[in-house]
């Protein structure tokens, strides 16, 4: 007999998640396998990626991320942010709520469909390097906002060839071993940029990516001197909200906010 398996449909600013609730370990080992079935578009539901709602001893719960690769990341923006919708409609967790991940404790709000995350603090901040790739250098910052990004700015989004460079960035020996995420941001004015994402086990670019507003959003803050907050309209139409302080040179208080929904729910067998 097949084994059947719930799941939720959630999706955040065009990025869409598949979310189980494995507190009861309805799944048990290789996580990552049933990952690359599950967000598989074409022979099963399709996503962006696959989150696991899991006991915590230290948060309201704990939150895995796999990417449709298989392999899996310290944290998702936008995953975050629905799994703070679902945890407060499934009464898993209140409005407000503490998320374990493997970056460490999120704090999310829930506010109808609205949802606030803060993220942790920002490291190893990288300006100004120079990246080559075939025989051309590309001007770049680095930020790591619960997970790897390299920053890129361009003067028109619809000229970039966002897989192509992405992938090479992705892969660069800069960022060696692990990879790290490609953003390519346009500012469009004092308190706005327009962002497209290279996504890291995704390997392609994705309607949204949070982390990668984040990271976009304070890159642009400090060499085009914005201020708190900076929105950031996404491929997929809609804007998020980047919320941070700084404090001795360093980002602090750094809060991801925008709109999320659980899209439908249904049953995998397996």
């Amino acid at each position: 007999m097949p084994k059947t398996i719930k799941f939720t449909k959630a999706v955040a600013t065009g990025n869409d998640f598949v979310i189980i609730d494995n507190r009861s370990s309805v799944l048990a080992g290789r996580l990552g396998e049933f990952a690359r079935m599950a967000c598989d578009r074409k022979r099963s539901i399709g996503a962006d990626g696959l989150l696991l709602v899991e006991k915590s001893k230290r948060a309201d719960f704990r939150m895995r991320i796999f990417n449709p690769d298989g392999s899996e990341p310290e944290m998702c923006g936008n995953g975050s942010r629905c799994m703070a919708l679902y945890a407060y409609r499934k009464k898993i967790a209140p409005a407000d709520m503490r998320i374990d991940t493997l970056a460490g404790t999120l704090r999310a709000h829930v506010k109808k469909d609205s949802v606030k995350v803060r993220l942790t603090d920002p490291k190893d901040i990288k300006w100004n390097l120079c990246l080559m790739i075939d025989k051309c250098p590309y001007k770049v910052s680095f930020a790591n906002t619960g997970v790897p990004h390299v920053i890129h700015f361009v003067d028109d989004l619809d000229k970039v060839d966002v897989k192509e460079i992405g992938s090479s960035m992705r892969y660069h020996e800069e960022f060696s071993p692990a990879g790290t995420n490609a953003d390519f941001v346009k500012v469009a004015n004092s308190a706005t940029i327009n962002i497209r994402t290279y996504e890291r086990g995704v390997e392609d670019e994705t309607l949204a990516c949070g982390t990668g507003a984040v990271a976009s959003a304070l890159i642009a803050a400090e060499s085009e001197k914005m201020k708190s907050p900076v929105t950031v309209q996404t491929r997929g139409g809609e804007k998020l909200r980047v919320y941070f302080e700084m404090k001795g040179g360093n980002f602090t208080n750094v809060f991801l906010e925008g709109k999320a929904s659980l899209v439908y729910e249904g049953v995998l067998k397996i």
